[in-house]
Order: structure tokens, then sequence, then C-alpha cells
């Protein structure tokens, strides 16, 4: 089961392993704040396209869609948030401030699809 929660709301006990799927540490946020059990900069969107999508709604079908393919080039990056995900309870923790519109987003369905390859 994978949860999301912006980094700036309070860590829980229900939380379970709490993953950061930003590139970049959340502005204003301490490491204790945080609460972060892993973070995984690699799966989240390059500095290219998270610039290129700039949080402009407009972009948003277009960012899923180059997002979802740069994900597919994971390997064993991917198997290992597959085993984790698949294992026990997983917070993806991200840092923008659209609740509707994030990688975060775009990374839990991507893992929550049945896949017969990474």
């Amino acid at each position: 089961m994978i949860q999301l929660k912006r980094a700036y709301e309070d860590a829980s006990k229900d939380d379970g392993l709490r993953i950061l799927v930003e590139r970049l540490w959340p502005r204003g946020v301490t490491k204790e704040q945080a609460a972060i059990d892993l973070w995984l900069k690699d799966v989240a969107p390059s500095t290219e396209l998270r610039k290129w999508y700039g949080h402009d709604p407009d972009r948003w079908p277009e960012f899923q869609k180059r997002y979802r393919a740069d994900l597919k080039k994971l390997g064993d990056l991917l198997v290992l948030l597959r085993f984790l995900t698949d294992e026990r309870k997983v917070t993806f923790v991200y840092a923008a401030s659209d609740e509707q519109r994030n990688s975060a987003i775009v990374l839990k369905a991507f893992l929550e699809r049945p896949s017969k390859s990474p």
C-alpha cells in the first residue's frame, strides 16, 4: 500500500516506511521534521523535466507521459521500489504544493499498475 504525504505535514507512525521521492530536499524542512527513512532522488523527475513542467497545469498530461517514459528506464531501482511497496506500508513524501498534480501521484500510479517487467 502506497500513501502520499507532503513533506510539510507531520510524520506519523501510520506512515510506515517514509520515502522522499524528490530530487531536491524540501525547502525549510529539517531532517528531524521530515523523518525520512529513505531518499530516492533517482526516481524523481529529471531536473530538465521538472523545470520544463514548472507546475503548469496545461503541461500536466505531457509531464505524466514523459515522466512515465523515464520511469520505465530505471530497471533495478524499480524492482527495489516494487519490492518495498509490495512488502509493507509505504508513504511517498513529496514537496510540491499541488496535491492533485505532482510527480508522487504519477510514481504511485505507475507502481500500482500490473506489470510483467520493471
